[in-house]
């Protein structure tokens, strides 16, 4: 029986307004969902058995089925299964195979395996969808909890080590702008034991680590308590703050009320939720772990942000001030 195996091939960057306009992306008109009749680990094990870039419809058995994740991955021919895993969680655009592709070059060079899982519009619209976890119901009532989609990610690094494609235990993960949102919820809300580490870049938001605002402003009336804000509060998150990404207003900037309060633009924001931080972990008695990293003469831009990441996880550093000073003029990343 044919193994239903996408194989994609990589799209160039769009600017902001077509991302955001723009019909759904030609690879995952193309996916087609893996065999049910067969078991999902070795058809995942054959569509990265050869190096280079593939992509595979991954519909997540723990958490809502009816609603796929599109896996866009990429495997250097050097990759061994001991070798690390980054899973990048893509911008509004839902372009996961962009976010993949801005991550190839660190790959190649630390023989990385990058999986990018993509939430489509089409399956999960929206930002209250994606962004902020289909924690909440139309009406307003809390989903059950292993229906948030916050736990595809370890369930994704779970199925790579089922099909052998990984032997660790651990993934490193990155989200931008969207992602970003994505990624600091999910750690607000998840347990931590699946990621060694993880950094988000430029998110237009933030949930706040209290109880006393109610999700998605803050952690409360979800269910979470004091043992979740202080796992967060603890973990060694990094926020990434790009300094020119000021825009003051933008289709993608977030303009909610809470949004607004926390700062006029995203550079603001960042600092706003890192101080918050580290008063909330004050008022527990505990050291607030994060890491806050300015980065000079980059704005909104995922592939810049990306890279950075990489340099800071694998070379101790930020890229030279030369070189994020040619990225900001180019502008050619992605949301």
């Amino acid at each position: 029986m044919r193994r239903r195996i996408l194989l994609a091939a990589a799209l160039l960057p769009a600017t902001a307004l077509a991302q955001r306009r723009r019909p759904p992306r030609p690879a995952d008109l193309a996916a087609i969902r893996p065999d049910p009749a067969m078991p999902f680990a070795p058809q995942l094990a054959a569509a990265f058995a050869a190096p280079g870039r593939a992509s595979i419809v991954f519909e997540d058995p723990a958490g809502d089925p009816d609603r796929p994740v599109i896996l866009h991955g990429y495997r250097p021919a050097a990759h061994r299964p001991e070798d690390p895993v980054v899973i990048v969680q893509h911008g509004m655009g839902r372009n996961g195979d962009e976010y993949r592709d801005f991550w190839i070059e660190a790959a190649e060079r630390h023989r990385l395996l990058i999986l990018a899982p993509t939430f489509s519009d089409a399956a999960w619209p929206g930002a209250a969808h994606y962004n902020n976890g289909f924690v909440l119901a139309a009406d307003g009532t809390v989903r059950p909890r292993d229906r948030w989609n916050y736990g595809v990610p370890a369930r994704v690094l779970a199925a790579l080590r089922e099909a052998g494609l990984t032997t660790r235990i651990q993934a490193r993960i990155f989200g931008h702008s969207a992602g970003g949102q994505y990624l600091h919820r999910l750690l607000s809300t998840q347990p931590h034991a699946s990621f060694e580490a993880a950094t988000i870049g430029n998110p237009g938001w933030y949930t706040l680590p209290t109880l006393d605002r109610r999700f998605p402003e803050g952690m409360g009336g979800i269910g979470l308590g004091d043992a979740e804000v202080t796992a967060l509060l603890s973990y060694p998150l990094t926020i990434l703050a790009g300094e020119g990404d000021i825009e003051t207003s933008g289709p993608s900037l977030p303009s909610n009320p809470e949004a607004i309060a926390q700062g006029p633009h995203r550079f603001a924001r960042a600092r706003t939720y890192f101080d918050f931080g580290q008063a909330a972990a004050a008022r527990h008695g505990i050291a607030c772990n994060w890491r806050l990293v300015p980065v000079p003469h980059i704005g909104h831009d995922g592939a810049a942000m990306s890279r950075c990441a990489a340099s800071l996880w694998f070379e101790g550093r930020l890229p030279p001030e030369s070189t994020l000073a040619h990225w900001g003029r180019a502008k050619a990343g992605a949301l």
